[in-house]
């Protein structure tokens, strides 16, 4: 008894020292020098990994630009969460395995859409905060990559801006965020339609108000309106508009499990980036309650994930659970400080990255990755 009292506290003291790594250190200021100054930008071939493009949007823009970005909810323990959760799953990886063909099998579909990655840009506003050009850069860097964009409803430019700037035969969804004005929300349908989206993402895990205190030091806090979101609701948006509506924000298996029910032809598991609510879980442990408690959700519906995704090995543990894309939403608006270079740049290194390490583990093709390629029981001594 006395032993496994002394281990406890052990853990406990690891929890209570260990600091929390928003970017972990693996070298660049090593590489661009300690006294690198603020206000400028590295050479965008010194950005390796998605955490240095956080790193440089910190210090090269005003202090409300990229707090709006970063902020997250109350004491930003589920933003940490959803850096943090992939670390405690590890591999287990297969040797002598053939993965020759791996980077041609990256290729994926979402909603019939052909994409070239099994990744997107996930939707997040005021994209004019990192650069002037704003989501004109998105755009074109995503069909530059191949991938998906999802605009933000509260994006800086009119949704007709961003989709005239797409590609004649580049596809794009888009992002509301409904309120519980009818007359108001029956109109973005009609524009989102007209301007040729393909789909509609509803964010659904925001219905309230939130405590962004990070965000509300600087006046760029969230909204404090309270909305309606049922059921009901979305019968009715589907009575004004023939494109597929999906939802954006699911948390849990129960409602994984309605959607279902109710037809809805894609989710995405997603908790607002940590920026809403404290203590709701990452998209990787829903993923996971999923896998353990009804798998076939993953079959009877298109599941896609956003949040935290910072790797190419963060992205291929969701995938090996059953989610068919994963989204990334602050790297690529951090990238966009280089403007479209940068936002392609995080295409090539995720592309590289998910091909790698599938290579690593011993996955010859992406599409028959599954949950035997990783250790599902948490390792809490390395996080």
């Amino acid at each position: 008894m006395r032993y496994s009292f002394t281990i406890g506290a052990l853990v406990s003291s690891v929890f209570a020292t260990r600091p929390f790594l928003n970017e972990p250190d693996t070298g660049l200021l090593d590489k661009i020098g300690y006294n690198f100054p603020v206000g400028s930008l590295p050479e965008l071939e010194d950005m390796v990994g998605l955490p240095d493009f956080e790193w440089a949007a910190r210090n090269y823009l005003p202090i409300v630009n990229y707090t709006y970005y970063r902020n997250g909810a109350a004491g930003e323990w589920s933003y940490r969460n959803n850096l943090e959760v992939y670390q405690r799953y590890r591999f287990k990886p297969r040797m002598m395995v053939d993965i020759s063909g791996i980077k041609s099998t990256l290729p994926t579909t979402i909603l019939g859409h052909n994409f070239s990655a099994p990744f997107y840009i996930s939707p997040c506003a005021k994209a004019a905060y990192g650069h002037p050009d704003a989501e004109l850069n998105l755009v074109k860097g995503a069909n530059a990559g191949g991938i998906l964009y999802i605009p933000s409803r509260y994006s800086s430019l009119k949704m007709e801006t961003i989709a005239e700037a797409a590609a004649p035969d580049q596809t794009l969804f888009a992002q509301l965020k409904l309120s519980n004005d009818d007359v108001a929300s029956k109109k973005l349908f009609t524009r989102a339609e007209a301007a040729g989206y393909k789909a509609i993402v509803w964010t659904v895990d925001a219905p309230g108000g939130s405590s962004r205190q990070r965000a509300q030091r600087f006046d760029v806090g969230a909204s404090d309106e309270f909305t309606v979101q049922t059921w009901d609701k979305l019968q009715q948006y589907r009575n004004w508009t023939s494109l597929p509506i999906g939802l954006k924000g699911i948390q849990s298996v129960a409602d994984a499990r309605l959607a279902v029910d109710h037809g809805v032809p894609f989710i995405i598991l997603s908790n607002h980036g940590g920026r809403n609510l404290d203590g709701s879980p990452s998209p990787l442990e829903v993923a996971l309650e999923i896998h353990e408690t009804d798998p076939s959700i993953f079959q009877e519906i298109e599941v896609l994930a956003d949040g935290g995704v910072r790797y190419g090995t963060d992205a291929l543990k969701l995938l090996a659970l059953g989610v068919k894309a994963v989204g990334i939403g602050r790297p690529f608006m951090f990238s966009n400080v280089y403007g479209q270079e940068g936002v392609e740049k995080v295409i090539d290194i995720m592309k590289t990255e998910i091909a790698g390490d599938a290579a690593n583990i011993g996955v010859a093709d992406l599409k028959s990755i599954n949950p035997d390629y990783v250790k599902w029981q948490p390792n809490f001594w390395y996080t």
